[in-house]
């Protein structure tokens, strides 16, 4: 174990593409505009963790840092785009991921620039990949990162050195031996990726990324309704009035068919995440031990580790096609269709025998919506409903890997627990999400997470952090590890039973 390491945790950037203003939707996608670019309070950061520091810094950015799904732009070349593409972002395949990648590399030229500045003072950056970056997957994309930030590229398969500036986790990366850093995606139903070892497929003659269900439903979806922020889940998922509510003060004059845009994309999305779920992984057997060695050595793990770790990610959600209609609506779009049919019938019928007007068929769908209303006000949403660390899963990975800390993102809930016998933290967020398609009301603050030597010499402890740039003391502890003394209650004494509200210092 390096007891002398300081590594610190950030995740869920979502760095994208600029997106102009358009005067005839004012309010369209306005989160990602340049003036809420996270590029300076970045450099800030790191510059803050390098005079902090006495030595080397470990730097793991913990997915999510890039945000493929959310770049929409399509090339106006001879590139062959799929009309999908020019309405929603172009797909998966190699040069798709590259053109992307180009994308927010050219918006974002002052990340890039203070990430390099950290590489070249001697520091390592350590990219994890998660849900919204799955696309990270291809090396060429991998190169292009780190041509950008002037770092050379990690070593081939087969060929790593444990020196490497910057370094690519397939889904996880173990910390000093006492830290399991993942961004958390797999163990979340809805975005787990099938198989991180072999994430490619073979759709129509071309290999892509397969893109978990999720972020599909990102592409697909919400791309096509701009006023919605995807970096809260509060954003786009609502109550039916308060979609109502919602469509009536913003939509109603600037896409007045949202029903159609909503359920066209919800079939898109349904069909494709059926698609290439069942696709089987382009896999190379005579290469799958070397794979799970170069994933063994970039991660800090032993090969016995990745293959168990790999066998803890839950099932995806696309193995219960009900399931995932249930989330995109779907379901209930049926029974309502399945409704006003029935209703229709009736009246038709009726008709036969005894002329009535049309008009009657308000009578019978009355009776068909009590149903409806009785189904739909008992579907829940499912989407972070269930903790991604359960007391199971804690056991399982302090066995396999004997960490007894383990640090999440994805959520964007910044959290510090005792989960059997780890403590979880969640490094939160530091993409700019707001609760109103104006951007004005800000939620949450950019927080991240610090691994430190503790100061008795026991090992290391972890704080869980607040960053406000525009402060004179821009970091704050949130929640501190226990040191060894005290390790009998690491996080209890902190939190309420365990679990808990966050308490702050």
């Amino acid at each position: 174990m390096e007891t002398d390491l300081h590594t610190y945790v950030v995740s869920d950037m979502h760095l994208s593409e600029a997106e102009e203003p358009d005067p005839r939707r004012p309010m369209w996608m306005a989160y990602k505009r340049r003036e809420f670019f996270i590029d300076e309070e970045f450099a800030a950061f790191l510059e803050h963790i390098v005079q902090k520091a006495t030595g080397p810094v470990e730097l793991l950015l913990n997915g999510d840092i890039f945000d493929f799904d959310n770049v929409t732009t399509v090339p106006t070349n001879d590139h062959p785009v799929e009309w999908l593409e020019r309405s929603r972002g172009l797909g998966s395949e190699e040069w798709k991921s590259q053109f992307k990648m180009q994308r927010i590399i050219e918006d974002h030229p002052r990340w890039f620039e203070a990430l390099g500045l950290f590489i070249a003072r001697g520091h390592r950056a350590v990219f994890i990949v998660g849900n919204h970056d799955v696309e990270i997957y291809w090396p060429s994309v991998q190169r292009m990162i780190c041509d950008a930030i002037g770092a050379p590229f990690p070593s081939n398969i087969g060929e790593e050195e444990e020196d490497d500036p910057v370094v690519f986790c397939n889904w996880f990366y173990l910390s000093g031996g006492d830290t399991y850093v993942s961004h958390g995606h797999q163990y979340d139903p809805n975005c787990v990726v099938r198989d991180p070892v072999d994430p490619l497929i073979e759709i129509r003659g071309q290999p892509r990324v397969r893109i978990p269900f999720g972020d599909l439903a990102a592409r697909y979806m919400l791309n096509g309704m701009g006023y919605f922020n995807p970096h809260q889940s509060e954003n786009y998922i609502m109550s039916a009035t308060a979609y109502l509510r919602f469509f009536y003060r913003y939509m109603l004059r600037t896409q007045p068919l949202l029903i159609w845009t909503w359920l066209w994309g919800a079939y898109a999305t349904l069909l494709i995440s059926l698609r290439t779920h069942w696709c089987h992984p382009m896999r190379d057997p005579l290469l799958v031990d070397d794979k799970v060695r170069s994933i063994a050595l970039r991660s800090q793990a032993t090969p016995s580790m990745v293959r168990k770790l790999n066998a803890l990610h839950v099932p995806s959600a696309t193995n219960n096609p009900f399931r995932i209609a249930r989330e995109l609506w779907l379901d209930r779009a049926g029974f309502l269709l399945a409704a006003l049919f029935l209703a229709w019938q009736v009246v038709l019928h009726i008709n036969i025998a005894w002329p009535i007007s049309p008009l009657w068929v308000f009578a019978p769908a009355l009776i068909f919506m009590l149903p409806y209303l009785a189904y739909a006000s008992s579907v829940r949403p499912t989407v972070f409903v269930a903790p991604l660390l359960t007391d199971r899963l804690a056991e399982l990975i302090f066995k396999i890997t004997g960490a007894r800390r383990v640090v999440f993102g994805h959520t964007h809930l910044p959290k510090c627990e005792q989960v059997g016998p780890i403590t979880l933290y969640n490094g939160g967020f530091w993409s700019k999400a707001f609760a109103d398609p104006e951007c004005t009301v800000r939620l949450g603050e950019q927080t991240f997470v610090w691994i430190r030597p503790a100061t008795d010499g026991s090992g290391r402890i972890a704080d869980l952090c607040e960053w406000k740039v525009t402060e004179e003391s821009p970091a704050r502890s949130l929640c501190t590890e226990a040191t060894s003394a005290a390790k009998s209650q690491p996080a209890r004494s902190r939190r309420d039973g365990g679990r808990g509200r966050l308490q702050r210092q």
